[in-house]
Protein backbone atom coordinates (compact mmCIF):
# COMPACT_ATOMS: atom_id res chain seq x y z
CA UNK A 1 0.00 0.00 0.00
CA UNK A 2 0.96 3.35 -0.90
CA UNK A 3 1.52 5.78 2.58
CA UNK A 4 -0.12 8.70 3.24
CA UNK A 5 2.42 10.97 2.78
CA UNK A 6 3.66 9.71 -0.48
CA UNK A 7 0.15 9.88 -1.99
CA UNK A 8 -0.22 13.63 -0.71
CA UNK A 9 3.05 14.70 -2.38
CA UNK A 10 2.14 13.21 -5.70
CA UNK A 11 -1.15 14.84 -5.80
CA UNK A 12 0.69 18.02 -4.26
CA UNK A 13 3.52 17.56 -7.02
CA UNK A 14 1.02 17.64 -10.21
CA UNK A 15 -1.28 20.36 -8.78
CA UNK A 16 -0.41 24.13 -10.28
CA UNK A 17 -1.54 27.32 -8.94
CA UNK A 18 -4.73 28.99 -11.09
CA UNK A 19 -3.41 31.97 -12.67
CA UNK A 20 -4.45 35.41 -11.08
CA UNK A 21 -6.53 37.70 -12.24
CA UNK A 22 -8.35 41.15 -11.21
CA UNK A 23 -10.66 41.17 -9.20
CA UNK A 24 -13.22 43.50 -7.06
CA UNK A 25 -12.30 43.84 -3.65
CA UNK A 26 -14.76 41.95 -1.88
CA UNK A 27 -14.20 39.00 -3.72
CA UNK A 28 -10.63 38.58 -3.15
CA UNK A 29 -11.86 38.29 0.94
CA UNK A 30 -10.01 35.02 1.92
CA UNK A 31 -7.39 34.56 -0.69
CA UNK A 32 -3.67 35.58 -0.72
CA UNK A 33 -2.96 38.62 -2.83
CA UNK A 34 -1.00 37.80 -5.67
CA UNK A 35 1.16 41.29 -6.23
CA UNK A 36 2.78 43.96 -4.31
CA UNK A 37 0.72 47.00 -3.15
CA UNK A 38 2.82 50.05 -2.76
CA UNK A 39 1.06 53.06 -1.76
CA UNK A 40 0.31 55.85 -3.95
CA UNK A 41 -0.56 58.32 -2.26
CA UNK A 42 -0.43 59.19 1.62
CA UNK A 43 -2.86 58.38 3.68
CA UNK A 44 -4.54 60.45 5.78
CA UNK A 45 -4.44 62.48 2.18
CA UNK A 46 -4.61 65.87 4.14
CA UNK A 47 -4.07 66.93 7.44
CA UNK A 48 -7.75 66.62 8.84
CA UNK A 49 -9.72 66.90 12.49
CA UNK A 50 -9.20 63.76 14.40
CA UNK A 51 -12.19 65.46 16.87
CA UNK A 52 -15.52 67.76 16.43
CA UNK A 53 -14.41 70.92 18.54
CA UNK A 54 -12.59 73.96 17.14
CA UNK A 55 -9.71 74.76 15.29
CA UNK A 56 -7.40 76.87 16.99
CA UNK A 57 -3.91 78.36 16.93
CA UNK A 58 -2.26 76.88 20.04
CA UNK A 59 -0.67 80.01 21.67
CA UNK A 60 -3.62 81.61 21.73
CA UNK A 61 -5.31 78.65 24.17
CA UNK A 62 -2.71 77.23 25.57
CA UNK A 63 -3.34 78.93 29.13
CA UNK A 64 -7.00 78.21 28.77
CA UNK A 65 -8.13 76.34 32.15
CA UNK A 66 -11.90 76.44 33.50
CA UNK A 67 -10.54 79.25 36.02
CA UNK A 68 -8.97 81.06 33.23
CA UNK A 69 -11.08 80.23 29.95
CA UNK A 70 -10.77 81.47 26.21
CA UNK A 71 -12.75 83.21 24.63
CA UNK A 72 -12.27 83.59 20.57
CA UNK A 73 -14.76 84.64 18.38
CA UNK A 74 -15.89 81.48 15.63
CA UNK A 75 -14.91 83.02 12.22
CA UNK A 76 -16.57 79.80 10.49
CA UNK A 77 -17.05 75.95 9.73
CA UNK A 78 -15.42 73.26 7.73
CA UNK A 79 -17.49 70.02 7.72
CA UNK A 80 -16.26 66.72 6.04
CA UNK A 81 -17.00 67.01 2.62
CA UNK A 82 -17.85 70.25 2.80
CA UNK A 83 -14.31 72.01 1.48
CA UNK A 84 -16.39 73.91 -0.82
CA UNK A 85 -17.59 75.89 1.19
CA UNK A 86 -15.05 75.77 4.10
CA UNK A 87 -12.60 77.87 5.72
CA UNK A 88 -9.51 77.48 4.24
CA UNK A 89 -7.02 79.60 6.28
CA UNK A 90 -7.34 81.21 9.66
CA UNK A 91 -5.36 84.13 11.39
CA UNK A 92 -4.80 84.16 15.47
CA UNK A 93 -7.42 85.07 17.70
CA UNK A 94 -10.02 83.31 16.29
CA UNK A 95 -11.37 79.91 15.88
CA UNK A 96 -13.17 77.96 13.36
CA UNK A 97 -15.64 75.18 14.19
CA UNK A 98 -14.65 72.05 12.78
CA UNK A 99 -16.02 68.18 12.55
CA UNK A 100 -14.16 64.78 12.65
CA UNK A 101 -12.39 64.17 9.01
CA UNK A 102 -12.73 67.49 7.81
CA UNK A 103 -9.37 69.19 6.06
CA UNK A 104 -7.64 71.37 9.20
CA UNK A 105 -7.70 75.36 7.90
CA UNK A 106 -4.22 76.38 6.88
CA UNK A 107 -2.59 78.36 10.08
CA UNK A 108 -4.55 76.00 12.62
CA UNK A 109 -2.05 73.96 15.05
CA UNK A 110 -4.42 72.38 17.18
CA UNK A 111 -8.10 70.97 17.73
CA UNK A 112 -10.09 71.85 20.63
CA UNK A 113 -12.78 69.20 21.68
CA UNK A 114 -15.98 70.53 21.68
CA UNK A 115 -16.65 69.07 25.36
CA UNK A 116 -13.76 71.76 26.10
CA UNK A 117 -15.84 74.30 25.04
CA UNK A 118 -19.25 75.97 25.58
CA UNK A 119 -19.96 75.21 22.02
CA UNK A 120 -20.41 78.56 20.53
CA UNK A 121 -21.32 79.70 16.99
CA UNK A 122 -20.46 83.44 17.51
CA UNK A 123 -18.03 83.06 20.08
CA UNK A 124 -16.28 79.94 22.03
CA UNK A 125 -15.28 79.77 25.58
CA UNK A 126 -12.78 77.44 25.84
CA UNK A 127 -11.84 76.02 29.40
CA UNK A 128 -8.86 73.40 28.76
CA UNK A 129 -5.62 73.82 27.07
CA UNK A 130 -4.84 71.31 24.08
CA UNK A 131 -1.44 70.29 23.14
CA UNK A 132 0.55 71.49 20.37
CA UNK A 133 -1.17 69.99 17.15
CA UNK A 134 -3.48 67.81 19.03
CA UNK A 135 -6.12 66.16 17.58
CA UNK A 136 -4.74 66.89 13.54
CA UNK A 137 -4.38 63.64 12.16
CA UNK A 138 -1.40 65.14 9.50
CA UNK A 139 -0.96 64.16 5.95
CA UNK A 140 0.84 60.49 5.65
CA UNK A 141 0.61 59.99 9.58
CA UNK A 142 -0.79 56.59 8.47
CA UNK A 143 0.73 55.65 5.40
CA UNK A 144 3.34 57.47 3.09
CA UNK A 145 3.33 57.24 -1.05
CA UNK A 146 5.55 54.59 -1.73
CA UNK A 147 5.03 52.30 1.52
CA UNK A 148 4.50 48.64 0.72
CA UNK A 149 1.25 47.75 1.91
CA UNK A 150 0.62 44.18 0.87
CA UNK A 151 3.76 41.52 -0.35
CA UNK A 152 2.64 38.36 -2.70
CA UNK A 153 1.24 35.53 -0.55
CA UNK A 154 0.15 38.05 1.90
CA UNK A 155 -3.56 37.27 3.25
CA UNK A 156 -6.16 39.18 2.26
CA UNK A 157 -8.89 39.83 5.34
CA UNK A 158 -11.33 42.52 6.26
CA UNK A 159 -8.41 44.73 7.61
CA UNK A 160 -6.30 44.34 4.39
CA UNK A 161 -9.55 45.19 2.43
CA UNK A 162 -9.90 48.26 4.68
CA UNK A 163 -6.73 49.30 3.89
CA UNK A 164 -7.09 48.70 0.18
CA UNK A 165 -10.14 50.42 0.38
CA UNK A 166 -8.50 53.43 1.89
CA UNK A 167 -5.93 54.40 -0.44
CA UNK A 168 -8.35 54.19 -3.07
CA UNK A 169 -7.61 50.45 -4.85
CA UNK A 170 -10.88 48.94 -6.17
CA UNK A 171 -9.48 45.97 -7.59
CA UNK A 172 -6.43 43.81 -6.34
CA UNK A 173 -5.14 40.46 -8.33
CA UNK A 174 -5.46 37.26 -6.56
CA UNK A 175 -5.51 33.72 -7.60
CA UNK A 176 -9.54 32.63 -7.58
CA UNK A 177 -11.47 30.16 -6.02
CA UNK A 178 -11.38 26.54 -7.21
CA UNK A 179 -14.83 25.84 -8.69
CA UNK A 180 -15.41 21.87 -7.72
CA UNK A 181 -18.16 19.90 -8.53
CA UNK A 182 -19.14 17.15 -6.52
CA UNK A 183 -20.54 14.48 -7.62
CA UNK A 184 -21.87 11.09 -5.50
CA UNK A 185 -22.65 7.88 -6.98
CA UNK A 186 -25.05 4.91 -5.91
CA UNK A 187 -27.96 3.51 -7.13
CA UNK A 188 -29.32 3.31 -3.12
CA UNK A 189 -28.86 7.34 -2.84
CA UNK A 190 -31.84 9.28 -2.46
CA UNK A 191 -32.50 13.06 -1.73
CA UNK A 192 -33.01 14.42 1.79
CA UNK A 193 -36.44 14.88 1.79
CA UNK A 194 -37.57 12.12 -0.41
CA UNK A 195 -38.77 8.66 0.97
CA UNK A 196 -36.52 5.88 1.25
CA UNK A 197 -37.36 2.34 0.53
CA UNK A 198 -36.30 -0.72 2.63
CA UNK A 199 -32.55 -0.66 0.77
CA UNK A 200 -31.92 2.92 0.14
CA UNK A 201 -30.08 5.92 2.28
CA UNK A 202 -30.06 9.73 1.96
CA UNK A 203 -26.69 10.98 0.21
CA UNK A 204 -25.22 12.86 3.24
CA UNK A 205 -22.08 12.84 1.39
CA UNK A 206 -22.40 15.24 -1.89
CA UNK A 207 -23.39 17.67 1.18
CA UNK A 208 -21.09 17.58 3.55
CA UNK A 209 -17.95 17.57 0.99
CA UNK A 210 -19.63 20.77 -0.84
CA UNK A 211 -19.72 22.40 3.20
CA UNK A 212 -16.37 21.52 3.18
CA UNK A 213 -15.23 22.82 -0.38
CA UNK A 214 -16.98 25.85 0.64
CA UNK A 215 -15.51 26.02 4.35
CA UNK A 216 -11.84 25.53 2.40
CA UNK A 217 -12.43 28.44 0.79
CA UNK A 218 -13.72 27.41 -3.04
CA UNK A 219 -16.52 27.38 -4.68
CA UNK A 220 -18.88 24.35 -4.81
CA UNK A 221 -21.33 22.92 -7.39
CA UNK A 222 -23.13 19.62 -5.66
CA UNK A 223 -24.53 17.38 -8.84
CA UNK A 224 -27.57 15.31 -8.24
CA UNK A 225 -26.87 11.79 -7.37
CA UNK A 226 -25.57 9.71 -10.38
CA UNK A 227 -26.93 6.44 -10.45
CA UNK A 228 -24.76 3.20 -10.91
CA UNK A 229 -24.59 3.38 -14.62
CA UNK A 230 -21.28 3.71 -16.65
CA UNK A 231 -22.93 5.43 -19.25
CA UNK A 232 -24.59 7.92 -17.21
CA UNK A 233 -21.89 8.86 -14.88
CA UNK A 234 -19.73 9.22 -17.81
CA UNK A 235 -22.17 12.00 -18.92
CA UNK A 236 -22.91 13.97 -16.08
CA UNK A 237 -18.62 13.97 -15.40
CA UNK A 238 -18.06 15.29 -18.94
CA UNK A 239 -21.20 17.67 -18.63
CA UNK A 240 -20.02 18.79 -15.09
CA UNK A 241 -16.21 19.72 -16.91
CA UNK A 242 -17.28 22.90 -18.10
CA UNK A 243 -18.10 24.60 -14.85
CA UNK A 244 -15.01 22.60 -13.04
CA UNK A 245 -11.53 23.53 -11.67
CA UNK A 246 -11.75 20.71 -9.88
CA UNK A 247 -13.81 17.46 -9.42
CA UNK A 248 -14.40 15.54 -6.65
CA UNK A 249 -16.52 12.10 -6.56
CA UNK A 250 -17.99 10.00 -3.56
CA UNK A 251 -18.41 5.98 -4.05
CA UNK A 252 -17.61 3.87 -6.53
CA UNK A 253 -13.91 3.23 -6.46
CA UNK A 254 -13.40 -0.11 -4.61
CA UNK A 255 -13.15 -3.69 -5.72
CA UNK A 256 -17.15 -3.98 -5.83
CA UNK A 257 -19.10 -5.28 -9.33
CA UNK A 258 -20.82 -1.48 -9.53
CA UNK A 259 -18.05 0.32 -8.70
CA UNK A 260 -18.82 2.42 -12.01
CA UNK A 261 -16.37 5.27 -11.05
CA UNK A 262 -13.46 3.43 -11.02
CA UNK A 263 -14.61 1.65 -14.22
CA UNK A 264 -15.27 4.67 -16.48
CA UNK A 265 -11.75 6.63 -15.69
CA UNK A 266 -10.01 3.28 -16.05
CA UNK A 267 -11.16 3.27 -19.50
CA UNK A 268 -10.73 6.76 -20.43
CA UNK A 269 -6.91 6.46 -18.50
CA UNK A 270 -5.31 9.46 -16.78
CA UNK A 271 -6.44 8.76 -13.29
CA UNK A 272 -4.23 6.12 -10.73
CA UNK A 273 -5.86 4.18 -8.56
CA UNK A 274 -4.24 3.34 -4.82
CA UNK A 275 -4.68 1.17 -1.84
CA UNK A 276 -3.42 3.87 0.28
CA UNK A 277 -2.77 2.93 4.24
CA UNK A 278 -4.89 5.01 5.87
CA UNK A 279 -8.11 3.95 8.01
CA UNK A 280 -10.48 4.85 6.93
CA UNK A 281 -9.98 5.72 3.31
CA UNK A 282 -8.05 3.09 1.65
CA UNK A 283 -9.27 3.08 -2.12
CA UNK A 284 -8.15 6.88 -3.42
CA UNK A 285 -8.17 8.16 -7.29
CA UNK A 286 -6.63 11.10 -8.67
CA UNK A 287 -5.84 11.99 -11.97
CA UNK A 288 -6.85 14.19 -14.87
CA UNK A 289 -9.86 14.00 -16.79
CA UNK A 290 -11.14 15.78 -20.02
CA UNK A 291 -9.82 17.87 -22.72
CA UNK A 292 -8.28 20.60 -19.71
CA UNK A 293 -6.91 18.32 -17.62
CA UNK A 294 -9.10 18.80 -14.67
CA UNK A 295 -7.81 16.97 -11.32
CA UNK A 296 -10.60 15.05 -9.94
CA UNK A 297 -10.38 13.04 -6.79
CA UNK A 298 -12.44 9.86 -6.37
CA UNK A 299 -13.13 9.45 -2.79
CA UNK A 300 -14.65 5.85 -0.51
CA UNK A 301 -18.18 6.04 -0.57
CA UNK A 302 -17.88 5.70 3.58
CA UNK A 303 -19.23 8.76 4.77
CA UNK A 304 -16.12 9.20 7.29
CA UNK A 305 -14.21 8.27 4.89
CA UNK A 306 -14.70 10.44 2.20
CA UNK A 307 -14.51 13.52 5.04
CA UNK A 308 -11.20 12.54 6.03
CA UNK A 309 -9.62 11.84 2.77
CA UNK A 310 -11.38 15.22 2.01
CA UNK A 311 -9.39 17.07 4.96
CA UNK A 312 -5.99 14.65 4.31
CA UNK A 313 -5.98 14.94 0.09
CA UNK A 314 -7.94 17.47 -1.25
CA UNK A 315 -7.54 20.78 1.34
CA UNK A 316 -4.07 21.08 0.49
CA UNK A 317 -4.91 20.65 -2.84
CA UNK A 318 -7.39 23.40 -3.17
CA UNK A 319 -5.40 25.42 -1.23
CA UNK A 320 -2.19 25.42 -3.49
CA UNK A 321 -4.44 26.05 -6.42
CA UNK A 322 -5.50 29.28 -4.39
CA UNK A 323 -1.34 30.31 -3.46
CA UNK A 324 -1.87 29.40 0.27
CA UNK A 325 1.48 29.06 1.51
CA UNK A 326 0.72 26.79 4.30
CA UNK A 327 -1.37 23.66 2.64
CA UNK A 328 -1.90 21.17 5.42
CA UNK A 329 -3.81 21.77 9.23
CA UNK A 330 -0.38 22.07 11.23
CA UNK A 331 -0.23 18.91 13.79
CA UNK A 332 -0.94 19.72 17.18
CA UNK A 333 -0.13 17.94 20.19
CA UNK A 334 -2.76 16.97 22.71
CA UNK A 335 -2.66 14.77 25.98
CA UNK A 336 -5.19 11.95 24.95
CA UNK A 337 -7.75 11.23 27.71
CA UNK A 338 -8.97 7.34 26.51
CA UNK A 339 -6.65 4.16 25.66
CA UNK A 340 -6.37 4.09 21.99
CA UNK A 341 -5.96 1.19 19.95
CA UNK A 342 -4.75 0.97 16.14
CA UNK A 343 -4.48 -1.17 13.57
CA UNK A 344 -0.50 -1.79 12.35
CA UNK A 345 0.83 -0.86 8.75
CA UNK A 346 -2.08 1.93 8.63
CA UNK A 347 -1.92 5.31 9.58
CA UNK A 348 -5.03 6.03 11.09
CA UNK A 349 -7.62 8.84 11.71
CA UNK A 350 -9.72 8.44 15.16
CA UNK A 351 -11.95 11.12 15.51
CA UNK A 352 -11.34 13.24 18.77
CA UNK A 353 -13.10 15.96 21.10
CA UNK A 354 -10.29 18.55 21.55
CA UNK A 355 -9.71 20.71 24.18
CA UNK A 356 -7.49 23.51 25.58
CA UNK A 357 -7.60 24.42 29.53
CA UNK A 358 -5.05 25.32 31.89
CA UNK A 359 -3.09 22.28 32.33
CA UNK A 360 -2.93 22.20 28.59
CA UNK A 361 -4.47 20.49 25.34
CA UNK A 362 -6.16 17.29 26.18
CA UNK A 363 -8.05 14.42 23.81
CA UNK A 364 -10.50 11.88 24.08
CA UNK A 365 -11.40 9.53 20.87
CA UNK A 366 -15.04 10.32 20.14
CA UNK A 367 -17.06 6.93 19.03
CA UNK A 368 -15.60 3.71 17.27
CA UNK A 369 -13.27 3.47 14.40
CA UNK A 370 -16.39 2.24 12.01
CA UNK A 371 -16.42 4.44 8.25
CA UNK A 372 -20.07 4.97 8.55
CA UNK A 373 -20.78 6.55 11.93
CA UNK A 374 -21.52 10.03 10.75
CA UNK A 375 -23.03 10.64 14.29
CA UNK A 376 -19.56 10.35 15.89
CA UNK A 377 -17.90 12.43 12.91
CA UNK A 378 -20.89 15.48 13.65
CA UNK A 379 -19.47 15.40 17.55
CA UNK A 380 -15.83 15.43 16.79
CA UNK A 381 -13.79 18.70 16.44
CA UNK A 382 -10.32 16.58 15.65
CA UNK A 383 -8.66 13.95 14.19
CA UNK A 384 -6.27 11.84 16.62
CA UNK A 385 -3.31 10.85 14.44
CA UNK A 386 -1.60 7.17 14.98
CA UNK A 387 1.46 5.94 13.15
CA UNK A 388 2.04 2.82 10.97
CA UNK A 389 4.18 1.82 13.52
CA UNK A 390 1.97 2.43 16.65
CA UNK A 391 -0.66 -0.24 17.76
CA UNK A 392 -1.66 0.42 21.62
CA UNK A 393 -0.93 4.52 23.13
CA UNK A 394 -2.42 4.24 26.57
CA UNK A 395 -4.36 7.53 28.40
CA UNK A 396 -2.03 9.81 28.97
CA UNK A 397 0.41 9.86 26.26
CA UNK A 398 0.51 12.92 24.17
CA UNK A 399 -0.22 12.46 20.07
CA UNK A 400 -0.40 14.00 17.36
CA UNK A 401 -3.69 16.08 16.48
CA UNK A 402 -5.23 17.54 13.54
CA UNK A 403 -7.59 20.12 14.34
CA UNK A 404 -10.82 21.08 12.72
CA UNK A 405 -12.84 23.82 11.82
CA UNK A 406 -10.61 26.25 12.92
CA UNK A 407 -8.59 28.48 10.00
CA UNK A 408 -5.10 27.74 9.74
Amino acid sequence: MTPVDVHLQRILDQIEPIPAYDQPLLEAMGLPIAEDIVAQAPLPAFDNSGMDGYAVVFKDVAEASEQRPVHLPVVGEVAAGGAARAVTAMSPGTAVRIMTGAPVPQGASAVVPVEWTDAGTVKVQISRAPTQGQHIRLAGSDVQSGDALLSVGDLIGPRQIGLLASVGRSRVSARPRPRVVVISTGDELREPGEQLGPDSIYDGNSYMLAASCRAAGAIAYRVGIVRDDPQGFAEALSDQLVRADVVVTSGGVSMGAYDVVKEVLTEQGGVSFDEVAMQPGKPQGFGFVGEDHTPIFTLPGNPVSSYISFEVFVVPALRKMMGRSVLSRPMMRAVTTTDITSLPGKKQFLRGSYQVARGGATVAQVGGAGSHLMGDLSAANALIVCSEQQTSIPAGTPVPVLVLDRDF
